[in-house]
């Protein structure tokens, strides 16, 4: 059964504390106001810690006093004005005045989701800079706005990853009212706003969760540090600690969905995993709410359960990211071979995924020395986020480079259209609209000197496998984080603005055709040339339908109509309003003409009744 936990401000100077701590004796709440006030919380036979306080005002700063000796944050603090060592703060949640009743959310299957950093989105690097580009953004046709972490991290550059307080939001971005306007402001645009968080681990530095709950177990080893303990003994606690995280931005934040990271790295192996529970509760707060929020996984395992529903035995999650996609895709464009890219780079491979979701469907990984995966080919596509950039694939990279540095301009807009054009769910990482050229680096701010130094070198071990030249930009240096700044001001350029109205069109096309977002399999009708790079598409819905040709090669081929029907050119990426060398493709199709697409070039027709 969940429990709510955390302080709960109720107004007129009353505030409810509980936190769960089965094995402390003690604990006290030391109040910092006007005049402090020490007072002891009573324990339950669960391990809970309650009180209720008068006299207490919202933004009162508080620590919990452990067996009358150690001082520490709240680990369910809502926030942390002076970081992950100072004093826990006192949210009036109710004080924020929301305007978003008319919103009723937006289907996963409908989205166009935008990642984005709030540090380095923009200059400011602040929620507040995050709303001053919504307008960008719904002009580009984005109506999905993707956030990496914002929990409490140690100091004030970090991707979000060494999160310390999962239910605190970052001071240095806005705290939380901060986050509550961007959501507000989202909503007010039509805008979903997904939200992720990590429940595989917990940062490093300011972490005292072990003192006040058994939160870790030594059973299982993450990357990133000790594994979270969701099966050991006093795990009901942990569960319940975490699923109340999920439905707190839920029900505080107005958040629409969570992305959960990497799900490799949450180990159960309870009778109902973890995951299974979260997303039952999450069913049930929806239900309750009268509308549908979303779990999205990040995952790699290629194991179907994830996204399966609940009769068929899975977890039932509504989405994950699709990893094999972006290697396929990758790959036939730069032609890498390095660390997991030796087990791509056939267009067979991209056609599977395009087909079916996961390439590896227990097949021999050469990478991994190992078979990998199950069949997801009666999933639907719509469970499956596409994408050709995200912080993972870029900033994991020796130098962070975007994929912008790697290919060419017409490789570029092939990319775009092959996500964008796919049946699944798209994701865009932020600044690729606009070929943006800065990488994105991997940054932190830690303060412990043994930590930053582990840090460094465990950047350099996890490069090995790729054998890229040079050393790594330092992760504590400021540097990293301000190279990693989008550069707003270049977007007047030729390059930047063609790219960038080739992406809005390609949005328009798919939300004008209905016959791109059909998640039904059985109507994808798929060509390939494995010789020759070339790929073909043909969906129908209704009377509508669409038509993908896309040239993966550096020369020109020529290509045999095998359509039939009346097809009229919609776009052509070798087009030269798209700066490409020029359309040689005719404006309508018919069967046995042939066609020269242009080296790596993509064309989309179009049938209407």
């Amino acid at each position: 059964m969940v429990q709510k936990i955390g302080p709960q401000y109720l107004g007129e100077g009353k505030c409810e504390l509980r936190v769960w701590a089965p094995l402390l004796k003690e604990i006290s709440l030391r109040l910092i106001s006007d005049s402090e006030k020490v007072l002891p919380l009573v324990k339950d036979e669960y391990g809970f810690f309650s009180l209720s306080v008068d006299k207490v005002r919202p933004w009162d700063k508080y620590y919990y006093r452990l067996n009358n000796s150690l001082d520490r944050p709240d680990p369910v603090s809502h926030f942390q004005p002076e970081g992950v060592m100072g004093p826990s703060c006192i949210v009036d949640h109710s004080a924020f005045k929301w305007q978003d009743k008319n919103w009723h959310g937006l289907t996963t299957d409908k989205m166009i989701i935008y990642e984005l950093h709030v540090g380095t989105f923009t200059k400011e690097g602040t929620f507040q800079g995050v709303i001053s580009k919504l307008p960008h953004l719904r002009e580009l046709g984005i109506n999905a706005v993707e956030i990496m972490p914002v929990a409490q991290f140690p100091g004030v550059r970090n991707w979000g990853y060494d999160g310390v307080y999962p239910f605190a939001v970052q001071n240095s971005y806005g705290g939380p009212d901060g986050l509550k306007k961007l959501v507000n402001e989202c909503h007010k645009l039509n805008i979903s706003v997904i939200l992720d968080v990590v429940y595989n681990h917990l940062g490093p530095e300011g972490n005292f969760h072990s003192e006040f709950m058994p939160c870790f177990t030594d059973k299982y080893k993450t990357p990133w540090g000790k594994a979270i303990n969701f099966d050991d003994m006093h795990s009901a606690g942990v569960r319940n600690f975490f699923i109340q995280n999920a439905l707190y931005w839920f029900e505080y934040y107005h958040i629409d969905a969570l992305r959960l990271d990497a799900i490799h790295g949450i180990f159960d192996m309870s009778a109902k995993h973890i995951l299974k529970e979260l997303s039952e509760e999450v069913m049930e707060f929806s239900r309750l709410n009268g509308r549908k929020r979303y779990l999205i996984a990040e995952s790699d395992l290629n194991d179907v359960r994830v996204i399966k529903p609940y009769s068929e035995g899975g977890y039932g999650l509504d989405a994950q990211w699709s990893d094999d996609f972006h290697h396929c895709l990758h790959t036939l464009l730069t032609k890498e071979k390095q660390g997991y890219y030796q087990d791509f780079g056939s267009l067979e491979q991209l056609v599977k995924a395009i087909k079916e979701g996961f390439v590896y469907s227990w097949e021999y990984s050469k990478y991994r020395k190992r078979y990998h995966g199950s069949s997801s080919a009666d999933i639907p596509a719509s469970r499956f986020v596409v994408f050709s950039q995200n912080h993972d694939q870029i900033g994991n990279r020796m130098k962070g480079e975007r994929l912008t540095a790697l290919v060419s301009f017409a490789a570029l807009k092939v990319s775009a259209g092959s996500v964008l054009l796919s049946s699944n769910i798209p994701l865009l990482f932020m600044g690729e609209e606009f070929g943006e050229d800065a990488p994105f680096l991997y940054f932190v701010s830690f303060h412990d000197a043994q930590l930053i130094e582990a840090v460094r070198e465990g950047r350099k071990r996890e490069f090995a496998s790729f054998e890229w030249p040079g050393e790594p930009d330092d992760p504590f240096n400021r540097n990293s984080f301000l190279k990693s700044k989008l550069q707003w001001n270049k977007l007047g350029e030729e390059k930047r603005g063609a790219l960038l109205d080739f992406y809005k069109r390609l949005i328009q096309i798919r939300n004008d055709n209905p016959a791109v977002r059909l998640t039904d399999k059985e109507t994808l009708k798929i060509t390939f040339n494995e010789k020759d790079k070339i790929l073909s598409m043909v969906r129908e819905y209704e009377q509508v339908g669409i038509f993908i040709i896309v040239n993966f090669n550096k020369e020109t081929a020529i290509v045999l109509s095998e359509i039939e029907g009346d097809w009229h050119k919609i776009l052509d990426s070798s087009d030269t309003k798209w700066l490409g060398p020029g359309s040689k493709l005719p404006q309508t199709l018919n069967k046995g003409l042939k066609l020269a697409m242009a080296p790596l070039s993509l064309a989309v027709f179009q049938k209407k009744p």
